[in-house]
């Protein structure tokens, strides 16, 4: 029984190092060298292994910021990634144990007995017969210890240990785009709600013209000097504009909802009160198209997953070969709790077993091939995520640069449209005109300046989505870039 224990030792340290199923290898992605709409941006630091940093601070808000603080704390999405994170790491941990013997302690006690004392008598031709019975009590003690392990001779719980480890890596970077997720979505919704409040202000300041214009015509109604028409058109156009600003009020109502749920609290009984806005637009550094490999976290869930798909395959090509499981068993076993611990009450036993499958009518093959299509699968995920992480990025470059030459422009508009309305109101009060001129001037001036106001909001939110397309953090010092007023 000795020589057969060493023998089988001396196969599983022979064969401990031999894992079936192919080793993992990255699999190739085309990178360009360069963004085609990137020069003159500057070039960034690698910080795939930072923490991806507080980048909203680069707007300079200190409401966002505290915004933000919340919603990591507080926001019930990140919570759920966060415990499938916990819980992948408790899987690999699981696996991990298999790699070490299992070992059971138990204890036993038994008391039985027959009879209860009878008399039986038996009358006969020979005469009379009396039997007496006597009860028949007995105890049984057992104590005993026992291991068992399966030597990973082929590598199988290595390949499934493989395979825990890379999903549970998957979630981790499941967390982490979570987080950039929320974060970009907060400050997106955010912005939005200053702008709105930009935007209703500068509404309430066009009524307050717009009355004053209402009130110019029904004076010049009323001395004779126009047709009612002027009037009604003044009071139709300060109707509208109230009605937009009741538009307006519900979209920030809107945007202060989903920020609620953001920072994981009931919308009822959340506010954010109205500020001025003072839009800014920070200089996001690129860097160079092979770091999003390495710094976007949905490109590092797939990744991963194609390492646990490639584990996988050796788990399943596992299976063509034997199992072995060698097990041991000792303890003691007396009538009375005393006799334990006497040597002739000691037992043991030792064993090993062997397990093979002859024929499953391929069975074992066809796993395999369907493991191999599912490494398949993720392989073109991963470099599908590639491609949509550059697309997304040229997205947004593209975006932030015509943003920019738009913003210009339209400020350019509105300094015009401003004039041209001025010019047109004073052109009324002097009879040169008529009011449909006047309502066509000041419809322009209000579009030009809601447009201004639209597009500094579109390159802020366009910042937020270069700045998550790119993955997050771009400075080892955790320095922010600079901001420029919009």
């Amino acid at each position: 029984m000795t020589a057969f224990r060493l023998s089988a030792l001396s196969c599983a340290v022979l064969l401990g190092g031999c894992t079936v199923g192919p080793d993992y290898v990255r699999p190739d992605v085309a990178t360009p060298a360069a963004y085609k709409t990137a020069p003159g941006w500057t070039g960034a630091v690698p910080s795939d292994h930072l923490d991806r940093g507080k980048w909203w601070q680069v707007f300079g808000d200190p409401v966002l910021n505290g915004l933000a603080d919340r919603a990591l704390s507080a926001n019930q999405t990140i919570a759920q990634a966060e415990a499938a994170y916990r819980q992948a790491r408790a899987v690999t941990r699981e696996q991990r144990s298999s790699l070490f013997p299992v070992v059971d302690l138990s204890g036993a006690g038994t008391r039985s007995g027959t009879g209860g004392g009878n008399t039986v008598t038996t009358v006969g031709t020979g005469g009379t017969t009396t039997v007496s019975s006597s009860s028949s009590n007995s105890s049984s003690y057992q104590v005993s210890i026992g291991a068992s392990w399966e030597p990973d001779l082929f590598g199988r719980i290595r390949r499934t240990i493989d395979n825990a480890s890379a999903t549970a890596e998957a979630r981790l970077a499941d967390l982490a785009s979570s987080q950039l997720s929320i974060e970009g979505e907060l400050a997106t919704n955010y912005l939005n709600l200053r702008e709105a409040d930009a935007e209703i202000a500068l509404v309430r300041q066009t009524i307050t013209g717009y009355e004053r214009a209402l009130k110019i015509a029904t004076n010049r109604y009323n001395a004779g000097i126009v047709a009612r028409t002027d009037v009604f058109q003044a009071q139709s156009q300060l109707a509208t504009t109230r009605s937009e600003l009741e538009g307006l009020d519900r979209n920030r109502r809107t945007y202060e909802n989903a920020i609620a749920v953001l920072v994981g609290e009931p919308a009822s009984s959340f506010a954010v009160p109205a500020a001025t806005w003072t839009p800014t637009v920070p200089d996001v550094p690129t860097g160079l198209p092979s770091e999003i490999l390495q710094r976007r976290p949905d490109i590092a869930a797939a990744e991963r997953a194609v390492a646990a798909a490639n584990a996988t395959i050796g788990i399943e090509t596992s299976a063509f070969f034997p199992t072995v499981t060698l097990s041991g068993e000792g303890g003691v076993q007396a009538s009375g709790i005393g006799k334990l611990f006497a040597s002739s009450a000691t037992l043991w036993s030792f064993g090993a077993s062997l397990a093979q499958t002859l024929f499953d009518a391929g069975a074992r093959r066809a796993r395999v091939a369907q493991a191999r299509a599912a490494y398949d699968v993720t392989v073109a995920a991963y470099r599908q995520t590639v491609l949509v992480a550059f697309q997304d990025v040229e997205d947004q470059l593209v975006a932030s640069r015509i943003l920019a030459r738009q913003e210009t422009l339209l400020r350019d508009a509105v300094t015009a449209s401003n004039r041209a309305e001025a010019n047109t109101l004073n052109q009324y009060e002097a009879g040169l005109i008529t009011y449909t001129d006047v309502v066509t001037a000041q419809a322009t001036a209000l579009n030009a300046r809601r447009n201004a106001l639209q597009t500094a909001v579109d390159r802020q939110t366009a910042a937020v989505a270069l700045i998550q397309s790119l993955g997050g953090a771009w400075s080892e010092t955790g320095a922010t870039p600079p901001v420029r007023p919009s």
